[in-house]
């Protein structure tokens, strides 16, 4: 018998979900073009960015830019977080993660034959990525504090190692988001599809 029932149209990303997925897009976009400013200023290796892949123009301007755009995305992570917690989304979507999973997924993508049919459910290798990046933002921001005011958060100046250490952990949790970025954005070139959805919500 055929099945005549109808797609389901339902909403795939709720609204709260886009806005905070937009929004967060943006503030990381700001916090890391003038985070690469005010590094070239200090340097920790022997490396700088190039002036063109900055933001705020000399050293004043990208720590005001930063501390805009680090407000931005403690507000919009905290109602992120919030939200997955109270609608149960953050174990739904989220969990359970076997390393069995994460390693057949990877496998697959790997082959090009990790299967999209359904961007409702994420695989283990998507639920990894993006618990990483909840992670990684974390460790952004508790850094962030440490190198913004060091003497009045000097429990998670010592919980980090210090200063110096405070900085280095904010330069790789920087550079893991970046990376996740820049996956993520390969991921949709690959899978045009699922950006539509993030958008108009369906």
């Amino acid at each position: 018998m055929t099945n005549t029932t109808p797609p389901n149209r339902s909403a795939i990303h709720p609204l709260w979900l886009r806005l905070t997925h937009w929004v967060n897009a943006l503030a990381v976009l700001i916090l890391v073009a003038s985070g690469w400013r005010i590094y070239n200023a200090d340097p920790l290796f022997d490396f700088r960015f190039a002036d063109a892949l900055t933001l705020g123009g000399w050293l004043a301007g990208a720590l005001q830019w930063h501390f805009a755009a680090m407000w931005v995305l403690v507000a919009n992570g905290l109602v992120y977080l919030l939200v997955n917690l109270a609608s149960g989304r953050l174990w739904r979507r989220f969990l359970p993660i076997t390393p069995g999973a994460v390693f057949a997924d990877l496998e697959a993508a790997l082959r090009g034959r990790l299967a999209h049919a359904d961007p409702r459910h994420y695989n283990a290798v998507q639920r990894i990525a993006y618990l990483f990046v909840i992670l990684a933002s974390v460790l952004v921001v508790i850094s962030g504090l440490v190198l913004w005011k060091s003497v009045q958060f000097p429990l998670l100046r010592e919980l980090l190692g210090g200063y110096e250490t405070a900085r280095y952990v904010h330069f790789f949790a920087m550079a893991g988001l970046v990376a996740f970025v820049a996956v993520h954005l390969v991921m949709v070139a690959l899978v045009p599809r699922t950006l539509l959805p993030m958008i108009r919500g369906r």
